[in-house]
Parts: C-alpha cells; sequence; structure tokens
C-alpha cells in the first residue's frame, strides 16, 4: 500500500498542529485546487480529492492518533536520521576546513557579496477585490486603490473581462516588489471574489435562485417567470410540486468561458400567508373538511 504523506498534501512540514492550523492550512489547499477554480484540469481534481481525503483523517482526533504512528515510522524518523546525517556533515566538514584550509568565513563572505550583485526579481504580490454578480457577468473597468510598498497609497486601474470565474486571479505586471540589484519588478495578483446577491448565488457556471410559489400554485401549477441576470425566463410549474425540488433551466446561467452558459436552478419554496381575509380562511376551512390529503402519512 502507498503511504500518503497527508501533512505534505496540507502543505505542512511537521506533525506538531492544533486543529486551527490543520484547518488554515486546508483552506488553503483547498481554495487552490477546487474543480471550480480548475475546471477541466484532472490533475487538480486528483489533488483535490487527496487534499479532502487528508483533512478528513487529520481532524478527527482518532483517526490522526493513528495516522500520526505510522507518519512517524514513514516520514518522522527518515528526517530525523537525514537531520543528524546533515549535521555530522558539516561538522566534519568544518574540522576538515580548518585543518586544511584555515578559517573560511572570509571566502564564504566574499562569495556573498559576490552573490548580491546578480539582479534578482522582486516578490510578487497577492491582494483580492469583492466584485457583484453583475459586475463579473458584463465585465467592466475598474479603479482600485491599494498601499504600495513605500506606505503611499496608489490607484490602479483594471479591467475585469465579462464572465471571468470566482477567485481568479488578474495580473498587473511589474506592480510588485521592486527588483534588486537591476532585477524586474515583481508583479501584483488580484483574486476577484464575486459576491453573490440577494436573489442569486453562483455555482461553478450554474446560478441558484429561490422561486417562491403559493399553496394554491404548487397546488395546481403555474406558468411563472423566472429572473436570471439577464432577462426572465416563462417556466411552467407543474401541479404537485413540492417544497425543496429544483426546476433546472439549461444554457441561462453564468458564462463557462467556452461561449456558452452553465444553468439556471431554481429552487422551489412555498409560503404560507401570515394573514388571512375572512374570504380566504373560509376557503381554507372548506378546503380542510372536503380535503382527503394527509401529509403526516406519507411515506
Amino acid at each position: 500500500m502507498i503511504f500518503k504523506d497527508y501533512y505534505k498534501i496540507l502543505g505542512l512540514e511537521t506533525n506538531q498542529l492544533t486543529m486551527e492550523q490543520i484547518k488554515t492550512a486546508y483552506r488553503e489547499q483547498a481554495k487552490k485546487y477546487h474543480p471550480d477554480v480548475n475546471i477541466g484540469d484532472n490533475i487538480s481534481e486528483e489533488r483535490f480529492k487527496d487534499i479532502s481525503e487528508a483533512y478528513r483523517t487529520l481532524s478527527n482526533y482518532t483517526l490522526k492518533k493513528k495516522y500520526d504512528r505510522k507518519w512517524i515510522s514513514y516520514v518522522g524518523n527518515k528526517r530525523k536520521r537525514e537531520n543528524e546525517q546533515e549535521f555530522r556533515n558539516n561538522s566534519i566538514f568544518n574540522d576538515f576546513s580548518k585543518v586544511f584550509f584555515g578559517d573560511i568565513k572570509q571566502n564564504i563572505s566574499k562569495e556573498n557579496t559576490i552573490k548580491t550583485k546578480i539582479p534578482q526579481k522582486g516578490e510578487n504580490i497577492q491582494t483580492q477585490i469583492n466584485i457583484s454578480l453583475e459586475e463579473a457577468y458584463y465585465g467592466l473597468n475598474k479603479k482600485i486603490s491599494l498601499r504600495a510598498v513605500d506606505g503611499k497609497m496608489k490607484t490602479f486601474s483594471i479591467k475585469i473581462p465579462a464572465g471571468i470565474r470566482n477567485n481568479e486571479k488578474i495580473r498587473l505586471i511589474g506592480q510588485g516588489k521592486i527588483g534588486e540589484n537591476g532585477g524586474k519588478n515583481g508583479d501584483l495578483f488580484i483574486a476577484v471574489n464575486i459576491e453573490n446577491t440577494k436573489t442569486h448565488r453562483l455555482w461553478g457556471c450554474d446560478l441558484y435562485t429561490d422561486l417562491y410559489l403559493s399553496p394554491n400554485e404548487a397546488a395546481l401549477g403555474i406558468k411563472v417567470g423566472v429572473n436570471s441576470i439577464d432577462e426572465s425566463i416563462p417556466v411552467c410549474i407543474p401541479e404537485g410540486v413540492q417544497s425543496g425540488e429544483k426546476v433546472r433551466i439549461a444554457g441561462k446561467g453564468y458564462k463557462d468561458g467556452k461561449g456558452g452558459r452553465g444553468d439556471l436552478v431554481a429552487e422551489i419554496k412555498i409560503l404560507v400567508p401570515k394573514k388571512l381575509t375572512q374570504e380566504e380562511r373560509e376557503l381554507y376551512e372548506r378546503l380542510n373538511q372536503v380535503s382527503k390529503f394527509e401529509p403526516r402519512k406519507i411515506g
């Protein structure tokens, strides 16, 4: 059986961690390799499965304790031996150098001085911005103000393409930290967070919305308009529809990046009036007398 290093999968180096540290590492890796962010990438999909498997084990105290015994055997002891060997090698090398070459600190210092003159690219900077679902769908030019490395506020103008995916990053070349010794500046990466609205929720390329019906509409069926981002689509709801059922309307969701669109999914929610008119009350009482429907005996 192949042993999987769950700590390494979550980007961790040791098993001496709190549950909160494990949860934080899981969230970072899951966000990076989630299938919705890497559509069509089979490698990322398999990596996401390993990440989920690792978290299920390490977030459970009993399973973690059992797994740690294997981890120490496969990884921990090996790493300990490697560290001890490296320490011995360094000690032997230092003694050997002093005997035959004297103190080599001065030579190392000269080598480091030479290395520091090599052009080095500046570090990349990452940040994120929030945009509405409509802005993401149609695209826009947006100005954002960020604090630069010198502490001053700087305004950037960025173009957000129509149909940008949630957590997709926009790259501004040369807007990161300043390079050293003539090296190029780093880049600025801006992750776009698409905010759901009161009426729509984004899941991959699909849009989810709630469709509210009265009890009589649900019982008798109705033709009603379901709102997407850019239009209202007429839909025939069959009689006897149940609360929680979903109506899927193909090709009316969010842009899929390939010239098409995902689906619009309307979830049925049946609402009962809080206050009744006298006539409505009489009709409900009459219905209660003649109806043979017994919901508590279903199933």
